[in-house]
């Protein structure tokens, strides 16, 4: 994608709300995003009145982050294939009902520490299996040319209840208690219900059987093992994601003890970070517009450790308000850029899963992130932990300077379908397997080296897409004649590989092919594991691609 797709006028960056069902997402995500906020602000400053040490403090955003370290990557899968629309409102009136005990339990004065800890992993636990189907469903409700400002839009409306839902928080904490909080965060999840009920999904009828669930799994995570665009992204986040938490962790501690501040205090320093997040949105389009995203990123990131040096030396509340300012703009950014990369990067058939490895990358940072830091300030300081936490952020900008995040082209993505469907006999099930592939090449020995460079690329094409595993030989008689090989899992494996070749990988194919000598045809086999004690058996046909070159 370019870093001019997304205009900088007002219309572009808006224009995704014309789509309704987005729109109405959008609004409800909004509310029901005030909620979570609020929810945040409650536990918080809950956890500071039943406990001040800073572990147990740290270990309310361990806790709503862990379960998408455990549950992400199966969530992505499910998310894939399974309805979208049933399965998030499984998700939100989960959610919903552990607020409400929440709320239940804070108001009667029976919550302590494990129970809080314990209600806010369940409803973490609610977030892992959203999250994944909840961002992979934006380029089910928009156009293509309208993706990338949907996805900075969505951002925007986190970052507007981010800085309503502190303040309010903070408001109603100081004035009646946090169970109200949680009470309205259990409200907060009915709009997006509604809407998902009013919604009539258009999904397209799949050419295949759906994918069982352990095996889209395996898939989902041969694909991030195997794609270097996307490891680029995890990279980078992981490395702002483990330092930057230190600033949210640590700062209900920060205000109530080194601010001696109270709950409104704590929201206005949350509601600052939303403002700034929100601001930050707005000037994006521009930014991208003369800035390259990588660029962007490790701009940000240094901002950002700058605000952590902030937290841990500067003791006066409203000395702090521009620092918070600046830091939920640098954190839009990061958080924005890095995902409109993710989002990006990925074909259709696998966004969830993909998405999902990210969002584990993101919390699972968080969380590490949070116990980290927690542990220091338990040992030495709050000011230590983020004085090292923000010398850390900086190291990793330095680190991953060099680790460039994609820019893909969304048609590049799209299923290419140049694959001639193979042929096999009707008494043979599809389940049978595994299936082996060799493709059969002439390539002359004085390019020889050039072809195994591309061959390296190929390689990680083929298991991205699902082989199992690949493997390259040349024959020992005739060193022009090679032997390309790959297992898919069964024939309908082989036949969804078929499927999930994107238009942009075209190219990599047509690189390999232009080292074929003129006039040798490439040969293709497909080959299946032998049965009633056969050695093995071709399956009938020998379909030949078109000619690329």
């Amino acid at each position: 994608m370019s870093r001019t797709s997304l205009s900088s006028t007002g219309e572009s960056a808006w224009s995704p709300l014309r789509h309704t069902t987005f729109r109405w997402l959008w609004f409800a995500s909004i509310a029901s995003n005030i909620g979570s906020w609020m929810h945040e602000v409650g536990a918080g400053w809950l956890m500071t009145s039943l406990s001040s040490n800073p572990l147990h403090v740290a270990l309310i955003q361990v806790a709503g982050s862990l379960p998408m370290f455990f549950l992400a990557l199966p969530a992505g899968a499910l998310a894939d294939i399974i309805d979208k629309r049933r399965y998030l409102l499984f998700t939100q009136l989960w959610m919903a009902l552990v607020a409400l005990v929440l709320a239940v339990l804070s108001l009667s004065g029976l919550i302590g520490v494990s129970s809080l800890l314990l209600l806010t992993l369940a409803l973490g636990v609610g977030t892992a299996l959203m999250m994944p189907a909840w961002t992979a469903l934006t380029p089910e409700l928009v156009d293509k040319s309208d993706l990338s400002a949907a996805i900075a839009l969505s951002g925007v409306g986190i970052n507007v209840s981010r800085a309503i839902g502190p303040a309010l928080a903070g408001i109603l904490v100081s004035l009646v208690g946090p169970w109200l909080t949680f009470a309205l965060n259990a409200v907060s999840f009915f709009g997006v219900i509604v809407v998902l009920l009013r919604w009539t999904r258009q999904a397209q009828e799949p050419l295949l059987p759906a994918e069982r669930f352990f095996g889209a799994m395996r898939v989902g995570w041969r694909y991030a093992r195997s794609s270097k665009p996307l490891q680029a992204v995890l990279l980078r986040a992981l490395a702002f994601f483990l330092f930057a938490s230190a600033g949210t962790a640590m700062l209900p501690l920060i205000v109530r003890q080194a601010l001696h501040a109270s709950a409104a205090g704590y929201g206005l320093l949350l509601g600052c970070v939303g403002v700034g997040a929100v601001s930050g949105a707005m000037l994006l389009p521009r930014l991208r517009d003369a800035v390259a995203r990588d660029h962007l990123v490790a701009g940000a990131s240094v901002i950002y450790a700058f605000t952590l040096f902030a937290l841990a030396f500067v003791h006066q509340l409203y000395a702090l308000v521009p620092v918070m300012l600046l830091s939920g703009a640098a954190w839009i950014t990061v958080l924005s850029s890095l995902q409109v990369s993710a989002q990006t990067s990925v074909p259709a058939w696998v966004r969830a899963r993909a998405l999902s490895v990210y969002i584990l990358v993101f919390f699972g940072g968080t969380a590490a992130g949070g116990f980290l830091w927690g542990s220091v300030a338990s040992h030495l300081s709050i000011a230590t932990a983020l004085a090292m936490a923000g010398g850390g952020l900086l190291l990793g900008v330095l680190l991953t300077l060099r680790v460039a995040l994609p820019e893909t082209n969304v048609d590049d993505l799209a299923p290419s379908l140049h694959w001639p469907a193979p042929l096999l006999s009707e008494d043979t099930s599809p389940e049978r397997g595994p299936v082996m592939v060799s493709v059969e090449y002439d390539i002359a020995p004085e390019r020889a080296a050039d072809f195994l460079r591309c061959m390296a690329e190929l390689e990680q094409m083929r298991r991205r897409n699902g082989a199992l595993s690949w493997g390259l030989m040349q024959d020992s008689g005739d060193p022009r004649r090679w032997l390309e090989f790959f297992f898919d899992e069964s024939w309908l494996e082989h036949l969804r590989h078929h499927q999930r070749v994107t238009r942009g990988e075209l190219k990599i194919e047509a690189a390999v092919r232009r080292f074929q000598t003129a006039g040798i045809e490439i040969r293709i086999r497909h080959y299946l594991k032998g049965e009633s004690g056969a050695e093995g058996r071709a399956a009938a046909g020998r379909p030949q691609p078109p000619d690329l070159g």
